[in-house]
């Protein structure tokens, strides 16, 4: 394995572009690869062989329009990260940027001479390539190849824009605005364009370098939860989330503020991979995360049914048996603990439940891929932060708190109901009376002399169904609420006593 990791290495530098890329995701998924291919590919995160400096001089001063001199104080020549599409250097802005900004030390981020053309053969290769696995009856029936490939030409060449990334970036620091643990390079328009990229120098340390983080007096342990929490935000609330995420792109930066309430913050970089989740995937992804913290086999097979995962059509009684029988051998565990299981049990399981995972109609969803790769790297970078991490232990009381935001949700609904029937209640007497005066002045012509009897009855079966409305919402509302404040759920359902009595009373009325 250590020298397949190896050829594959050699390979990745050699054709670099895109190929360095999936060495980068290899290395980071220390959650199901042995170290020994781990370990051979970690420096394809951040140590790709640089650019020669006056090829990136050129490039840069043909994008900004005038020599390095006369934009920046100076720029190292030696870059502090050299990546598959690009390389940063160090550098200062020239005062009157420096004012404008509030920023002085800064990172310049140049494209590699030439990415575009090797990105575009990458492409058409990975097309080629999509086109004969569509062919391919086993493949085909799990992923519509050609169109996961054309999902990730998008983002490659969107990747390749640096305007974009920089408006990726501002977008992100927007959602987390108020959020002490995430923190966002700065953008210097005024010395970005397509391929050139000037931003706050927030260089600080590595996500996965367990020993600078010790030195700090920041436990690697504690930095896992947190980093699963802010991806799970991204991916499950905002809908907008980093498709990156490897130990290249993020740092973990003491805080030197005295009144943050958090010690360290996860500073991201890099946001020309970035991904986004409708409305209706993110509800259900939702439901799956809730689902699979309360292990419920059952739930877990209807949210991935919701997301597209699975065909609506498909037979899910065995899978549903299947899942919950998963829950039970093996639900809670971490990664380092399933290693210790005996390899007997999952042998046992296979064969149990092989044919039944087999048969059904499992579906890749196009706009599923960057979120694979994004929890993929996620799970990894936890992993290597402690080898003993439990996702299971992050996803509880976040799912805990979906749990609770949706109740909240449901909550809100039924009040609105009961204010719309209230609404209704208050207003429809007023109505009535308005139009029996009409009547009874004669300004309405009626034709029907019982008319005005009918109106009543009417008027009193609608004072109880709006009381039976209300009844029922301060009823709902009460039993939800009450699982998370006693108080309050109880004034509520004693409240529902109200428009009930009231209800039997317009009744008894109208016999």
């Amino acid at each position: 394995m250590r020298r397949f990791a190896q050829r594959f290495h050699a390979l990745a530098l050699d054709l670099g572009g895109l190929m360095i890329k999936v060495g980068q995701f290899l290395s980071s998924r220390l959650d199901v690869l042995p170290p020994e291919i781990t370990a051979e590919l970690e420096g394809l995160q951040d140590e790709v062989p640089p650019v020669p400096f006056p090829a990136i001089r050129a490039l840069a001063e043909a994008e900004l329009g005038a020599p390095l001199e006369t934009v920046f104080a100076w720029v190292e020549q030696t870059p502090i990260a050299a990546a598959s599409l690009g390389q940063a250097h160090r550098a200062q802005l020239q005062g009157i940027d420096a004012d404008d900004t509030g920023l002085q030390a800064v990172v310049l981020k140049v494209q590699r001479p030439g990415i575009e053309k090797i990105v575009a053969v990458d492409l058409a290769a990975l097309r080629k390539v999509a086109g004969w696995l569509s062919h391919v009856s086993i493949v085909s029936k799990r992923a519509d190849m050609p169109a996961l490939v054309e999902e990730f030409a998008k983002t490659s060449l969107e990747e390749i824009d640096y305007l974009h990334e920089a408006a990726n970036a501002e977008r992100f620091a927007s959602d987390f605005g108020h959020d002490e643990r995430v923190a966002v390079p700065q953008i210097v328009w005024e010395r970005s364009t397509r391929r050139v990229l000037t931003l706050q120098d927030v260089t600080a340390i590595k996500i996965t370098d367990a020993r600078a983080l010790k030195a700090a007096g920041i436990d690697p342990a504690d930095v896992a939860p947190v980093f699963a929490s802010v991806m799970f935000d991204q991916l499950f609330s905002n809908g907008f989330f980093h498709a990156d995420p490897h130990p290249g792109n993020i740092f973990v930066t003491p805080t030197t503020d005295p009144a943050a309430t958090h010690p360290w913050t996860l500073t991201f970089i890099d946001f020309g991979m970035m991904g986004e989740v409708d409305s209706s995937t993110r509800s259900g992804l939702r439901k799956l995360l809730i689902a699979a913290a309360a292990r419920d086999g059952k739930g877990l097979v209807r949210a991935i049914s919701e997301v597209g995962v699975l065909v609506p059509s498909a037979d899910t009684v065995e899978l549903e048996r299947a899942m919950t029988h998963l829950f039970a051998r093996f639900g809670g565990k971490g990664f380092a603990e399933l290693r210790e299981v005996d390899p007997r049990e999952f042998k046992d399981f296979g064969e149990e439940f092989g044919d039944v995972m087999r048969s059904l109609p499992f579906q890749l969803p196009e706009n599923f891929l960057l979120i694979i790769r994004a929890m993929s790297l996620t799970s990894g970078v936890c992993s290597s932060l402690n080898d003993r991490f439990n996702l299971w232990d992050s996803v509880e009381p976040y799912a805990a708190q979906l749990l609770r935001d949706e109740r909240g949700n449901i909550v809100r609904d039924v009040a609105q109901q009961v204010i719309d029937a209230a609404s209704v209640a208050l207003v429809l007497p007023r109505r009535l009376d308005g139009l029996l005066t009409k009547i009874e002045d004669g300004s309405l012509s009626v034709a029907n002399p019982r008319l005005e009897k009918k109106m009543a009855r009417r008027e009193r079966t609608a004072q109880r169904t709006a009381s039976s409305l209300v009844f029922g919402a301060l009823l709902i509302a009460g039993s939800l609420v009450r699982v998370d404040d006693l108080v309050l759920g109880n004034v509520l359902m004693l409240a529902s006593v109200l428009p009930l009595l009231h209800g039997l009373w317009v009744g008894r009325r109208s016999r």
